[in-house]
């Protein structure tokens, strides 16, 4: 594993997961990683799973079990992923992933969702095209959790009538509330 700049990234080569290239490009995504003191432990766990599947990533904190405010790393993940949607997907661990997934989905153009079994993580892409997965360190286990970011990860937009769907969320978040 070779650090750079912050960057965790393979040392063997390019990772050859569908969703790790763009479609007709060869720049691979990178997973940006954020938790709270509650999601930390999980974290940890996810980080070790994502380095054995030779997936590239960057944590953006917190760095212990020190109480911390979830807000300000649900904010840096979705920022991250906001910034290159098409090149960049988030996830977020708090005591029971409810408090990232709203303070995610305040940035726009994130689609954070909470997955807690295997229908919720292929959906979750699948016909909400969910940029950022969000998870519970207090509720959920960490060998589950990992099988549920795999599905996340590999399974594609499915396009078409979800892709109507996810542009008329996208216009709400456009249109602001009105006063």
């Amino acid at each position: 594993m070779n650090i750079k700049d912050g960057v965790e990234k393979p040392s063997d080569g390019p990772v050859k997961k569908r969703w790790l290239r763009k479609p007709f490009g060869e720049k691979k995504m990178m997973l940006y990683l954020g938790s709270d003191h509650g999601g930390f432990a999980l974290k940890q766990d996810i980080k070790t799973f994502l380095k054995k599947k030779n997936i590239a990533f960057q944590d953006l904190g917190t760095e212990n079990e020190d109480s911390v405010d979830y807000p300000d790393y649900a904010q840096a993940v979705a920022r991250k992923v906001a910034e290159k949607p098409s090149e960049n997907r988030g996830i977020l661990v708090c005591g029971t992933g409810i408090g990232m997934s709203i303070a995610a989905n305040k940035v726009p153009g994130i689609r954070a969702a909470m997955i807690y079994d295997d229908y919720s993580a292929k959906m979750a892409h699948e016909h909400n095209d969910a940029n950022v997965a969000c998870f519970g360190g207090r509720t959920q286990k960490p060998h589950d959790v990992t099988r549920w970011i795999a599905i996340w990860l590999e399974t594609p937009f499915a396009g078409d009538r979800h892709a109507r769907r996810v542009h008329k969320i996208s216009s709400i978040e456009k249109s602001g509330v009105k006063k």
